[in-house]
């Protein structure tokens, strides 16, 4: 079994020379990638390369911090892309607070507009949280028939028994930094059975290529850094976090 990309953005301009040498490399090495919207266009070109591309998986909706860009007309489009049959869930959605772009209100209504729009088309969400995990958490609560990952999962242990149990947790590069210490506690403690791997590519590199793009590829060293931190073989890990995906994006 090959390990899997649950949360990548290939649709960024930092791939805009060499994308395609980007999806071949993935190819070769992964199972399969979960490409993820973070407005309209984006979401459009992700379900593209799902089209193009066979181990190419997609995500539509629009980011918290492109909230303002949410009205109507959108939300139709979306729900279009949302039937797509490689459309895989609908994000990433959730709240900002670090950014701040739009105020928590707007974001708050735009946030529950999508996981409204998850119920309706029987799909999985995929939620960002930063400095937000209090209003985040209220509102996954609000919508008890909707599953889905929490990207990036940025708290602790102990507010993570507070997420739904439909939620399985993103974990990337951030794991690797010398500055994890609440990422690592976290890997620790949670059973494996809710995690999956995931880049943010072209974000958050993990060691040893922190500072420079991150790409699909390099999700084998989380991988690596989860099974040193379990004390478990790495193929354990490739195993059960390649079927959690799978499982949450209702992927054959």
């Amino acid at each position: 079994m090959k390990l899997v990309d649950s949360h990548c953005h290939v649709n960024s301009s930092q791939f805009e020379e060499d994308r395609e040498e980007v999806f071949k490399r993935a190819s070769e090495e992964l199972e399969f990638i979960v490409n993820i919207g973070n407005d309209l266009p984006s979401s459009e070109d992700t379900i593209k390369y799902s089209e193009k591309y066979p181990f190419v998986y997609g995500v539509v909706g629009v980011h918290p911090t492109d909230i303002s860009t949410y009205n109507d007309e959108v939300e139709k489009r979306l729900e279009e892309l949302a039937h797509h049959e490689k459309a895989v869930a609908i994000g990433e959605i959730g709240l900002d607070y670090y950014w701040m772009e739009d105020e928590k209100e707007v974001q708050k209504e735009g946030f529950r507009r999508q996981m409204r729009l998850a119920e309706k088309v029987n799909l999985p969400v995929v939620i960002h949280s930063r400095d937000a995990m209090e209003d985040t958490l209220t509102i996954l609560n609000e919508f008890p028939n909707v599953k889905g990952v929490f990207h990036c999962y940025p708290g602790s242990f102990e507010s993570a028994m507070n997420v739904p149990s439909g939620y399985v947790f993103g974990v990337g590069g951030v794991l690797t930094f010398k500055n994890a210490r609440k990422t690592v506690e976290f890997i620790e403690k949670i059973d494996l059975s809710r995690v999956v791997i995931e880049t943010d590519s072209p974000y958050l590199t993990p060691v040893p290529f922190r500072g420079k793009r991150n790409e699909p590829i390099y999700v084998k060293y989380v991988a690596e850094k989860i099974a040193e931190i379990k004390n478990i073989p790495v193929e354990e890990v490739i195993k059960v976090t390649t079927e959690n995906a799978k499982r949450i994006y209702n992927i054959k």
